[in-house]
């Protein structure tokens, strides 16, 4: 009885951790099985200009920092008042705990506000579901304006590369999809609104219902333009993050006198959609993206390559350090904290 509850466990932490490492690990062999490794790296060596790269790095605590308060925002309006020391924290800790176990950042960060302000679970969650949707809506309308943007450019790739543009329509008007997607969503429905006696069905609805007071909220909490100023203040960091990069390699600061913002818009945008896909912090899909779109603009591989792993991977090493100091500061907290109670406990009696 007790191997048959095992089991299960081990396929959902295989299923959850070990299909992410597994697509990082896949889409890295194939993007240098075809590149030539040394040359990539003189590249680096040759031409890059990593002053860029730091104030790169800069752009992105900037962007976290700009985060915890749009975060912070949300949290309030739900009554929980969260010092903005501790978001930033859950925030930092999100993306380096995302590096080991992907998406499970958001859970962690959900958690540690939870527990530290003593506020419900799903609550949290639910503004949490809320700040990731807004992140969402927002690469769609990046998606809408890049492809007015930088239409040329592109219909030029995809008729120079007409069977994988054939390949992507195909599969969109693929009836089987939208049968799948119709069925789940009636399912989804008939789960949501169906009144039963079963108790995992009061669960699932009570949950789903805490989920949306948390998302809800953005719709009538107080702040809401502090809250829009914060959005920008994320994505245009994230934009200024790979803009200002492109001026750390001469191919790429080339691309921007020629065609402008454009190229950087663009790789800016198909890097974006990448982090969609389940991998260690971007790794794999992240780079695919970015070398695409320097490829539609005419870099060649190895330099895009170059360009791609040397971002991605002084972006990665932010990330470490940064986890490294919110670890860190979570626990003088916690101690500083358990202190304080134990101070209170003994005034008392």
């Amino acid at each position: 009885m007790s191997d048959k509850k095992k089991k299960p466990q081990w396929l959902g932490k295989l299923l959850k951790y070990g299909i992410p490492l597994i697509v990082s690990a896949g889409l890295c062999y194939l993007l240098f099985m075809g590149i030539d490794y040394r040359e990539m790296l003189d590249v680096v060596r040759r031409q890059c200009n990593f002053n860029w790269l730091l104030l790169m790095m800069a752009i992105a605590v900037l962007s976290h920092v700009c985060r915890a308060a749009r975060w912070r925002i949300q949290l309030k309006a739900l009554h929980v008042d969260a010092p903005f020391y501790v978001l930033v924290y859950s925030i930092f800790g999100t993306y380096a705990v995302n590096l080991v176990f992907p998406r499970l950042g958001e859970i962690w960060r959900t958690g540690y506000i939870a527990q530290r302000q003593n506020a419900r679970f799903t609550t949290v969650f639910g503004s949490m579901v809320a700040d990731r949707l807004a992140d969402t809506v927002t690469v769609v309308l990046i998606l809408c304006l890049t492809l007015l943007v930088a239409s040329g450019p592109i219909l030029d790739y995809l008729s120079r590369n007409g069977e994988t543009f054939a390949g992507a329509v195909a599969f969109l008007r693929s009836p089987w999809l939208w049968c799948v997607f119709v069925l789940c969503a009636a399912a989804a429905w008939l789960l949501l609104t169906v009144r039963s006696n079963l108790r995992w069905i009061n669960v699932v609805q009570k949950v789903v219902k805490d989920l949306w007071a948390g998302f809800a909220v953005v719709f009538h909490m107080p702040g809401t333009l502090r809250w829009l100023l914060f959005s920008a203040g994320i994505w245009g960091c994230y934009f200024l993050q790979m803009y200002v990069s492109f001026y750390a390699f001469p191919f790429t600061a080339e691309l921007l006198s020629a065609y402008g913002v454009a190229p950087a818009l663009v790789a800016f945008t198909l890097s974006s959609i990448s982090m969609g896909v389940p991998s260690n912090g971007g790794i794999g899909p992240w780079q695919w993206a970015v070398i695409f779109a320097l490829g539609i603009y005419g870099t060649g591989q190895v330099e895009a390559a170059a360009f791609a792993n040397l971002v991605l991977g002084c972006n990665t090493l932010l990330l470490v350090v940064l986890g490294i100091i919110t670890f860190a500061g979570i626990a003088l907290d916690r101690r500083r904290t358990a202190g304080i109670n134990n101070k209170e406990i003994r005034n008392n009696k």
